[in-house]
């Protein structure tokens, strides 16, 4: 940037901003959404419609996300798990404590289509950004608030984090259930992320009512409710009717033998579903005394009443051969059966491979680095990767210059502290 203002590097990044959205396509394209969200559901909600191609502006406070400081990484406040949920999107940082930087976000609510938001409804009526007043700057808006628990309950208001919903959605009684030990959090953020797809589902519903009838909307989603509704929704079983018929919950998930099988060298995940399936593992296995001389298995119904036999018969037969040597056999009877990866495994997995769906790529601050591509295929909108996470207020000076703020009121709003960019990015006399 030798010789150059930062207001003149951005007007060069203007450029290829715009050179490519020639070859920046999504189904979202054009759609704006003011992102306000922070850790990992409102994130991912966001970073789904990034990714369909929609212009996200993350705003963040001068601390930033907290999401930043989780894990290893080479610099500060670009940890993995915040790099992992915020692609596809800009970072703008302000400080909406004051009124110049709560004006400041206003003037950008006014260009935005979506509004997204997981503080709690107290917080965002004490910073002045409730649905009525955000309305009244932004008719057509889509509010969307991101809640812990539904409005109207004992538990409203509280904060909600992956492992408390998890508890409290019976996460970890199943878990303990299904492995015969203490209960246990599920080890992947799933309360999170279930929530975050599920509130970028009601996005889009609420973005194609605005198509038709052009009226912005209020939504408040749940997480409380829409994890037990992911998690119910297998496990209501025998509570589903009244009188109940059972204490609920899908015997062949929380069985103890539904789990990997062994083999000579390691493990196999095998699944024997249909009669089909069933006919062609005891063939290809030259009909095991074991498997075949149990007449409860020789049904679909059977073996899944009888679904902790099933297991303990195959896994004996699994046993005789190799991982590789069962992989090449199975698929070639057609019978249901993949590897069980480790994380550094799955990197190197074929399949993955073929399909280009971990792709290195060059971070401006980060370095070398690895990313999964966006799932899914479009005919005529494809979705993909066009912006690496960035660092803390990377694009505030940009930003701001789209509203139509001057160089002379974006000087004064950074020197106050009122907006921030990175420090490596000088700022003009």
């Amino acid at each position: 940037m030798s010789g150059l203002t930062m207001f003149q590097y951005m007007d060069l990044l203007f450029i290829f901003v715009d050179i490519s959205k020639v070859f920046r396509m999504g189904p979202l394209e054009g759609i704006r959404v003011i992102d306000m969200s922070a850790v990992l559901a409102g994130p991912v909600a966001t970073q789904t419609l990034g990714d369909y191609g929609a212009d996200v502006i993350k705003i963040e406070s001068p601390a930033g996300d907290v999401l930043r400081q989780v894990g290893p990484m080479r610099s500060a406040a670009m940890g993995p798990l915040y790099m992992n949920a915020n692609y596809n999107k800009r970072s703008v940082c302000l400080d909406l404590k004051t009124e110049d930087g709560r004006e400041v976000l206003l003037g950008l609510i006014r260009s935005a289509d979506i509004f997204v938001t997981n503080s709690r409804p107290k917080a965002m009526m004490r910073l002045g950004l409730s649905y009525d007043t955000i309305q009244m700057v932004k008719p057509d808006i889509i509010y969307t608030a991101l809640l812990g628990f539904d409005e109207g309950g004992r538990y409203s208001g509280r904060p909600a984090y992956d492992d408390l919903i998890q508890g409290a959605v019976g996460l970890p009684f199943l878990q303990a259930k299904a492995s015969g030990n203490v209960p246990r959090y599920f080890p992947n953020a799933i309360a999170d992320r279930a929530f975050g797809l599920a509130a970028s589902n009601a996005i889009l519903a609420a973005l194609v009512h605005k198509g038709r009838t052009g009226e912005g909307q209020q939504i408040a989603i749940p997480m409380f409710e829409t994890v037990a509704n992911f998690v119910l929704g297998d496990h209501l079983g025998g509570l589903s009717f009244e009188p109940p018929l059972d204490a609920g919950g899908y015997h062949r998930l929380t069985s103890k033998a539904r789990r990997p099988l062994r083999t000579k060298d390691g493990y196999i995940c095998l699944l024997l579903y249909s009669d089909a399936q069933w006919g062609r593992f005891l063939e290809v296995t030259g009909k095991p005394a074991v498997l075949a001389a149990d007449n409860r298995l020789s049904s679909f119904a059977g073996r899944q009443e009888h679904f902790d036999d099933l297991c303990k018969a195959v896994s004996e037969v699994t046993k005789t051969k190799t991982s590789s040597e069962w992989l090449e056999l199975l698929e070639t009877a057609d019978i249901p059966v993949m590897p069980m990866h480790s994380l550094e495994s799955l990197l190197d997995d074929p399949h993955l491979n073929d399909v280009g769906f971990f792709e290195i790529y060059d971070h401006p601050s980060e370095g070398r680095m690895r990313r999964t591509k966006v799932p899914g295929r479009w005919s005529r909108t494809q979705s993909n990767t066009h912006r690496p996470p960035p660092v803390l207020g990377e694009h505030t000076v940009e930003v701001l210059k789209e509203t139509g703020l001057s160089e002379d009121t974006i000087y004064e709003l950074l020197q106050s502290g009122i907006a921030s960019a990175p420090a490596s990015e000088p700022v003009p006399a």
